[in-house]
This record gives C-alpha cells, sequence and structure tokens, in this order.
C-alpha cells in the first residue's frame, strides 16, 4: 500500500536507534541500525495520511484516539525524533502546513485558561502538596517530588538575594507558592499575576489561611498591565518562573518592557523558563491540544534581548536533567491515578496528557529542549558576591 511504502522510505534514512512497527495489515518491520527502542502498531493507514499532513499533529492524535499502541517506553518516540532529525522531523517534508495560534494579548486569557483552568482538583492528583507546576530542583535521584520542589523555591529565592522588608514581583505567579514562602521567610510584600482563574482563587485562599494576606496578593491579570496597576511603583526583585513559554513568539519586548518598568534601577530579576536549541515554531500538536499561543525561546533570543534594556546578565544555569526528572515522577502519579482522570474527562484526555508528559520527559532528556535561570541585574552592580558560592 501506498501508506506503509511512504513510511517505510522515511524510516529507512534512520542512522541511530531503532523501532519496529507492526501495520494494519498484521505485518511487521524492523528500522534503524540498533535494537527497536519500542514497537508501535498502527491500526488503521489513515494515520500515516495524517502524518504526513503533519508528523507531530497526525501522531499525537491518533495515540490519543487509540489508533497508534507503543509497547515499550513512550519516551523512546521523543528519543529517536532527537537522534533521526533528518527521518523523523522531516517526514515527507512540505506536504503540509499546520496553521499556529498567534499569541495576541486579546487571546492570551483563554489561552492559559484551557490549559490551568482544567481544574484544581485535577492538578492535585498529581501534583505535589506545594501545587507547583514547575521544575523541581534534585540535590540526589533519591529527593521526592515534595523535596525538590521546596528545594527549587529555595534555589529561586537564594539567587534573588531577598532581605526583609523587601518588595516582590511574582510574574505568572502559578498557585502562588514562591510568594508566600518569600513572605513567610524573608517578610517581603508583593504581588502575584496571572491568568489563570482557578490560580488566583487557590493562592489568595493560601495566603489569607496562613495569615499572610497582609504582606501578599494575588490578582488575575495580565503581567503587561501590572506597571499600570501599580501607578508607576517599582519593586526591588522581578520574578517569573515558568511564564515565559506562554508569551508567545515575537513578544518578548513586551515581557522585557514590563520587567523594566517594575524593577528598580540596581536590582535583580530572575527568568526560570523552558528554552529551545535552535530557533523553531512551537509543536503543532501542542499548539492545539496543550498551550495554545505558546512559544520557546532559544538561550541565545533571550540573552540578546538583554543590552536593549540596560540589562546585564550575571548567572545562567541549565536544569534541564532536573525538568526530565520532574516529569518522569508527574508521569508516574498522572498515571496512578487514571482512574479518577478518566472519569474526570475519558479516556482520549488520559492518553493525550500521558503522550505529552512521556515527551515532555523525552524532550528534556535528550536535549530537544531545555530549562534555563537567567539572573540579571538593572543596569551595572559592582556589590554582588564574587562567587556562587557566596551569592547562593
Amino acid at each position: 500500500m501506498f501508506e506503509k511504502k511512504i513510511l517505510s522510505k522515511a524510516l529507512s534514512t534512520m542512522q541511530r536507534g531503532g523501532i519496529a512497527i507492526t501495520y494494519w495489515d498484521g505485518d511487521t518491520q524492523n528500522y534503524g541500525p540498533d535494537k527497536p527502542y519500542a514497537t508501535v502498531t498502527i491500526k488503521d493507514p489513515s494515520v500515516v495520511r495524517r502524518m504526513v499532513r503533519s508528523t507531530s499533529l497526525g501522531f499525537g492524535e491518533c495515540y490519543a484516539e487509540g489508533l497508534i499502541e507503543v509497547d515499550g517506553p513512550l519516551t523512546s518516540i521523543v528519543r529517536l525524533t532527537a537522534e533521526n532529525p533528518i527521518a523523523i522531523h522531516n517526514f515527507i517534508s512540505g506536504l503540509g502546513k499546520v496553521r499556529l495560534k498567534k499569541n495576541r494579548t486579546a487571546s492570551q486569557k483563554s489561552y492559559i485558561a484551557h490549559h490551568y483552568d482544567i481544574g484544581n482538583d485535577f492538578y492535585k492528583l498529581w501534583l505535589d502538596e506545594t501545587m507547583l507546576y514547575t521544575c523541581a530542583y534534585f540535590r540526589t535521584p533519591k529527593d521526592t517530588l515534595e523535596m525538590a520542589q521546596k528545594q527549587k523555591i529555595q534555589h529561586v529565592l537564594k539567587k534573588l538575594r531577598l532581605e526583609k522588608g523587601m518588595s516582590l514581583a511574582d510574574l505568572g505567579c502559578g498557585w502562588g507558592d514562591l510568594l508566600i514562602t518569600a513572605a513567610k521567610q524573608y517578610g517581603v510584600r508583593g504581588i502575584g499575576v496571572t491568568l489563570s482563574e482557578e490560580q488566583v482563587k487557590h493562592a489568595n485562599a493560601r495566603a489569607k489561611a496562613e495569615k499572610l494576606d497582609h504582606l501578599i496578593s494575588f490578582k488575575l491579570m495580565n503581567f503587561q498591565d501590572l506597571p499600570k496597576h501599580t501607578k508607576g511603583k517599582q519593586f526591588d526583585r522581578v520574578v517569573s518562573v515558568g511564564m515565559m513559554e506562554h508569551v508567545g513568539k515575537g513578544n518578548m519586548d513586551t515581557y522585557f518592557t514590563a520587567v523594566d518598568a517594575l524593577l528598580k534601577p540596581g536590582s535583580i530579576s530572575l527568568m526560570h523558563y523552558i528554552t529551545s536549541h535552535t530557533e523553531v515554531d512551537n509543536d503543532p500538536w501542542i499548539d492545539k491540544y496543550i498551550f495554545p499561543g505558546g512559544y520557546l525561546q532559544s538561550i541565545r533570543q533571550s540573552i540578546d534581548m538583554l543590552p536593549k534594556y540596560n540589562f546585564y546578565l550575571t548567572d545562567y544555569e541549565s536544569l534541564r536533567l532536573h525538568y526530565a526528572m520532574t516529569c518522569r515522577e508527574w508521569r508516574r502519579r498522572f498515571n496512578a491515578h487514571k482512574p479518577e482522570v478518566v472519569k474526570m474527562f475519558d479516556e482520549q484526555f488520559y492518553r493525550m496528557w500521558d503522550f505529552w508528559l512521556a515527551s515532555s520527559e523525552a524532550s528534556f532528556q535528550y536535549g530537544v529542549i531545555d530549562l534555563s535561570h537567567f539572573v540579571f541585574t538593572k543596569g551595572i552592580v559592582n556589590d554582588l558576591p564574587l562567587t556562587r558560592e557566596d551569592w547562593y
């Protein structure tokens, strides 16, 4: 059949690894120079036709729909794409163009709601008690997720060099743990903003329960509107953890303009977010089903923006493997709650998210993406510690 020939032609160019394909007619073929990482069963020739239009979108949709089964590590799919970019990423290139969502201000709230307003009960199933939905920080492979997430918060706060009485703006505050911990530990005053109603509700309730609402508050607000909301007030520190991914392609100036307006001269800011190895568009499947309007800046794109705003990079750190470990643990917990997830949604939703968590883990593990920490100052600051050991 045409579909079998076209897939075999692409997979026959693999130079690393291996995969076995069981076709809809029962025929099984091995591809690649090495032992197969997994066996992929394709139940219908329409799968190949959909992958021709968009490899990522076609595979992701067909896996969620049960038209594709994987016997072996689900992460092996991304591993093969990382090891064989010509054979996989360029599979029948140019025959289909998927239109990605434009990340405009008017659309951003709906994009955030698509992912984060699924419901707090859903996230409570598989996140840890802090409700932190960003890369954890593992000091050893034996650290629990709860321990690693708390260590992440401490790692970020130490890099910010907080002192009692300082003010802190948290752009994309999530469920509020970072700002709550900063207020509790350092007595800082601050504000956190997010476009997720579920997150604001949870964060304000927790701040009130811990008697910190006189120091901090959480607002349902776009980060770029915060300078206007604070009427020109500037902060000692500005932080964003896992938010830059949602700013969107071409919107970096909007982010740095807001940070410039919010940050006091001579002060410190930190960005913690997923970066890409090179400049590529958002994955079509992720754009449609997981993070609409998202975009992963490359490391060099981010660094290139700093001089424009008189920001000086003082520290960079990669936490790539930490995020692979985080995703692995999230997926383990997610799978442990499969009956609850299916009851909340359905089997297709469960398979979609399982594939996303697996592909995220593998993307970090095999270097498709990274998790970057950028620490920078507004203007030249010469009285900071000389070494990392003294910094944090």
